[in-house]
């Protein structure tokens, strides 16, 4: 550490800041700010009429579904397309109708469990001063996680109705049980880390692994519930007529009604204008995954007008869209507006707050902090000017849990959405077909998988 001791705060500075603020235009929010916070100070009521939410196109909505005390923000903006695309498909009739969102935790929390001790036996010469090996055991068994991680987890295990496999007090108030296992997990990495360090062969590490696993599925099962291998699926139609479709697996049922290859027509398409990520190059994470043998994740970087254009298009063709951004800027729960102009703080506070996406990517002042789900959009003079946003809190933020999102909010604060393929140029899409680039575990754009 050199940081000179003679270069603390000085008598003087802090006379010379109270007098800034005895002039400051802030000092007469003041006593406002400190009274009812920032943002009910400085709130732009003008930018309120432009956000009313009504729309050019918007897809026929379900009610909203809710995560509740849980990082799952991925798996219910995926569920909530997979669902709109059955409820069209069969004409279900039920707005409630939703699938398990607990199976599919219940199988990622197992597969990032595995992952993680793979990880582990990688990195296992490694010191535990490394910055990976650091990383590893600091990140593990978080709720959060990326499109092409819920592909893995379809492709292999399916889905199942929300009636099949219910929410259990864990699946909805996740850090207790998380904490448990990653706890757990830690004190098994310790141990691969010890039996590669004594010599053990690839035959012993991967046994004693496999023990640890069905060790971690025992609690699941505590935790989340035992998965379903047969169920039933009932409904109704929108004409009223009864259906049942008898011992359906997760497999099966999945196959059946959206088609075994359903997903891979989706990319991951990203806005990370970073100098070390130029435009029309694809990317991947080391060590983000949960399924070692699944689907690699994988962004094509585009700028973000092709991420609107690509969502905008699905959109008006009916199918709703999954994206990742950064949720708590200039975001107002309760009344469900996404927008750059709704809280002026520079004006209010008088002060300087710009950074451009690519500063406040790098710097830490951004990630993708939750995934939501497109499903209105707001076309004016073939330019979309804010969207309709179907989010996983519930009913009681928002209007009955949908949110509005100005086109500026989109341009600074989304960062990834997930689109058909075939509403990308020709050329973007033989630009996805590249080698993805390896980025650092720590980079932004691989931190939605770290929400807790």
């Amino acid at each position: 550490m050199s940081i000179k001791k003679t270069n603390g705060i000085s008598a003087s500075t802090l006379a010379h800041a109270e007098q800034a603020f005895e002039t400051s235009p802030a000092h007469v929010l003041a006593d406002s700010i400190a009274k009812n916070g920032i943002d009910s100070t400085v709130l732009h009521r003008d930018a309120l009429p432009a956000m009313f939410p009504l729309f050019s196109d918007e897809i026929k909505p379900m009610k909203v579904t809710n995560q509740r005390k849980s990082g799952r923000c991925w798996i219910f903006a995926a569920a909530n397309l997979l669902r709109y695309h059955l409820r069209d498909t069969l004409q279900i009739k039920d707005t409630d109708f939703e699938l398990s969102q607990n199976y599919l935790m219940f199988w990622d929390k197992l597969e990032k469990a595995n992952y993680f001790l793979e990880s582990v036996l990688d990195t296992a010469k490694e010191g535990k001063d490394s910055r990976v090996v650091m990383w590893l055991f600091a990140n593990i068994m978080a709720d959060g996680g990326q499109w092409d991680m819920l592909v893995s987890l379809v492709d292999k295990y399916g889905v199942v109705p929300k009636s099949a496999m219910s929410e259990t007090f864990h699946s909805s108030d996740s850090a207790k049980m998380d904490a448990i296992i990653a706890r757990k997990l830690r004190i098994d990495g310790i141990e691969l880390r010890k039996l590669c360090a004594s010599n053990q062969s690839d035959t012993q590490l991967q046994t004693r692994k496999e023990e640890m696993i069905s060790e971690c599925y025992v609690l699941l099962c505590s935790f989340l519930g035992k998965p379903p291998k047969h169920f039933d699926f009932a409904w109704q139609d929108e004409k009223g007529n009864f259906h049942r479709d008898s011992d359906q697996t997760p497999r099966s049922f999945y196959e059946k009604y959206f088609g075994k290859d359903f997903l891979d027509a989706y990319i991951s398409v990203i806005n990370a204008p970073t100098e070390e990520k130029p435009f029309g190059h694809t990317y991947t994470v080391k060590y983000l995954g949960n399924v070692i043998d699944g689907k690699p994740i994988k962004y094509l970087n585009l700028p973000t007008e092709a991420l609107a254009r690509a969502a905008s298009e699905q959109i008006r063709a009916g199918q709703p869209v999954w994206f990742g951004s950064d949720v708590g800027k200039f975001s107002d729960k309760d009344k469900g507006i996404l927008d750059t102009s709704l809280f002026p703080y520079e004006q209010s506070l008088q002060i300087s707050l710009d950074m451009g996406k690519g500063e406040m990517l790098d710097f830490g002042e951004s990630c993708l902090t939750h995934a939501m789900t497109l499903v209105g959009v707001d076309i004016v003079d073939q330019r979309a000017t804010k969207w309709k946003v179907e989010n996983s809190w519930g009913n009681e933020v928002g209007k009955d849990g949908f949110f509005v999102m100005s086109a500026d909010w989109f341009s600074q604060y989304v960062c990834q959405v997930v689109v058909k393929k075939t509403f990308l140029t020709q050329e973007d899409q033989a630009a996805y077909e590249q080698q993805p680039i390896e980025l650092e575990p720590w980079d932004p754009i691989g931190a939605l998988a770290h929400i807790f």
